[in-house]
């Protein structure tokens, strides 16, 4: 008999994302889960591998309409960012080397 997960839906976006692009590095470096996980964390509020600072900084943008940063690791271990402009009309995935 195969296991049944359940689970409720995915909670909602934090906020608003804008058009979601992804630079070429990025594309040729990461994989869909990498870059489809890092997109639903970011828009969580899981800002990833950041500092306390950088976290609480974030959350002061949230909360005042600034940028949003976030860093996470690819299961290949390739770091990378996502960013969301302040005025939310772009999310953007890139690697360091592009930022």
């Amino acid at each position: 008999m195969p296991h049944e997960y359940r689970a409720g839906p995915p909670a909602a976006p934090r906020f608003k994302f804008g058009r979601t692009v992804i630079t070429r590095g990025a594309l040729a470096a990461l994989t869909d889960l990498d870059v489809f996980g890092a997109l639903r964390r970011h828009g969580q509020g899981d800002w990833g591998n950041l500092d306390a600072h950088d976290r609480a900084e974030n959350e002061w943008a949230l909360a005042h309409g600034e940028r949003l940063l976030s860093k996470y690791r690819s299961e290949s271990g390739t770091d990378f960012y996502v960013i969301t402009e302040r005025d939310r009309s772009a999310t953007t995935v890139l690697l360091p080397a592009e930022y």
